[in-house]
């Protein structure tokens, strides 16, 4: 074998085409099929995402709406019967903190907790979260635990 008898592996060339801008008896020479002028013409072109062809893109189109506040904090909420029910299947001692939040699926790692009203709390617990409804508050002191802010 040598370098004059070898040829690419049977159907590895299929789309080789004609090589472009390489003279005017190519058949391909002068714009080299780009036409002319124009931003497809030159090289470097590319379409940026959404451009319609100087139509004014679609997304530029619909019209825009609403408010989204950039300052918001997020609060994961957990109500009271939930911790009551966990508190029954003996989930966690008397006290209830954002690290066993954590270990009990109730809340992510980094997650802001606030602490609302919705059922009854029977038991004496120490919860920790970040903010407490004035109802939760009240029925968590009431049964005899404590409500820590932190």
């Amino acid at each position: 074998m040598s370098l004059d008898n070898i040829s690419p592996s049977k159907g590895s060339n299929r789309l080789a085409g004609k090589r472009l801008g390489r003279g005017q008896s190519s058949g391909k020479g002068g714009t080299s099929s780009r036409g002319h002028k124009g931003a497809k013409s030159r090289s470097g072109y590319s379409k940026k995402i959404g451009f319609e062809g100087g139509q004014m893109p679609l997304q530029r189109r619909i019209p825009k709406y609403g408010f989204k506040n950039i300052n918001r904090v997020e609060y994961q909420p957990i109500n009271l019967d939930k911790i009551q029910n966990l508190a029954e299947n003996k989930m966690f001692k008397k006290e209830l903190n954002i690290d066993q939040m954590v270990k009990l699926n109730l809340i992510r790692k980094n997650d802001l907790v606030k602490i609302l009203g919705r059922g009854k709390l029977t038991v004496p617990i120490k919860i920790t979260a970040h903010k407490f409804s004035t109802s939760a508050k009240s029925a968590i002191e009431s049964a005899g635990g404590e409500a820590i802010t932190l």
